[in-house]
């Protein structure tokens, strides 16, 4: 429960050499920045080589799903085709007969 009374200290310290390290940080930025970048750069570099690499991979898998989904699609329409024409011979049979008007 100390912690809890000491709370407001520690957070004004905390507070105070944040802002004393700041200058520091802010002349240090540089220096850092010149260290990251080619860190930045190999990242770059392997995940347009790595792109390059699965490219082909991918456009296969899509080709593939082209496929199956059009089967599945076909699959789904014969049943559906086959209702449609059952209902056309069923209606084309059992409408009544008018006779033509001259």
């Amino acid at each position: 429960m100390l912690w809890l009374v000491l709370l407001p200290f520690r957070l004004l310290f905390t507070l105070l050499f944040g802002l004393l390290a700041l200058p520091f940080l802010i002349l240090l930025l540089p220096f850092a920045l010149l260290l990251w970048i080619p860190f930045v750069l190999l990242k770059l570099t392997l995940r347009v080589a790595l792109t390059v690499v699965m490219l082909p991979f991918i456009a296969l898998l899509v080709v593939a799903g082209v496929f199956v989904a059009g089967a599945a699609a076909a699959a789904l329409f014969v049943p559906v085709g086959l209702c449609l024409l059952v209902g056309a011979a069923l209606w084309a049979l059992l409408r009544p007969v008018r006779p033509a008007a001259f």
